[in-house]
């Protein structure tokens, strides 16, 4: 079987990949723990993945599989999510009582944030139909090897144990754990840069 295609996501390509995202995020550890009621959920993950990853339309750092099945939303450096519209969502989504302990999950997300200029992959997903085709690991070498071109790191946060194998075997380095009294495990990592 031949790797699948890879192409860097459009405009016109914006709500499907949101679309994907979505529905690979729909079983995430991370995700279902800040929303667990499926309607919040479904209502709210679009909106948050625009705001987390969306601003890499404006840099064509949004790359997609040809058959439209999956898509990695990569921030170029200095490029950050858009922080105002997280926390609008946030606030408009999470009951009171629960803002303080996602509060403390989101800055030990910064905290562990690398301050070195690198790559920043938000939100990797594929639609959960087609999984073991090999889509993310296509999606991760086509996007590594311009990180490579450029000689800078890379950075993301596992939001799924399943998934730390294959960042391990793209090279990701596993910096240490993420996690408050409730929540799942995130698992920040990074990828040196390589000449």
């Amino acid at each position: 079987m031949s790797p699948p295609e890879i192409e860097a996501a459009t405009f016109d390509d914006r709500e499907h990949v949101i679309q994907t995202v979505t529905l690979g995020f729909s079983t995430d550890p991370i995700a279902r723990w800040i929303w667990s009621d499926a309607k919040t959920y479904l209502e709210t993950m679009p909106r948050f993945v625009n705001a987390f990853a969306g601003r890499g339309f404006d840099h064509s750092t949004v790359y997609k599989t040809g058959c439209g099945h999956a898509a990695a939303m990569w921030l170029p450096p200095g490029i950050e999510p858009d922080s105002d519209s997280i926390g609008e969502i946030m606030d408009e989504t999470v009951p009171p009582e629960r803002m303080e302990e996602i509060g403390a999950f989101f800055g030990q997300m910064e905290n562990f944030h690398p301050q070195e200029e690198c790559w920043y992959l938000p939100m990797i997903a594929a639609d959960p139909s087609q999984t073991r085709r090999g889509l993310g690991a296509a999606l991760m070498k086509h996007a590594l090897q311009i990180c490579d071109e450029a000689g800078l790191p890379a950075y993301l946060e596992s939001s799924n144990p399943r998934n730390i194998s294959l960042y391990e075997r793209h090279g990701f380095e596993v910096m240490g754990t993420i996690e408050t009294e409730s929540s799942p495990i995130m698992t920040p990592m990074l990828r040196p840069a390589r000449n």
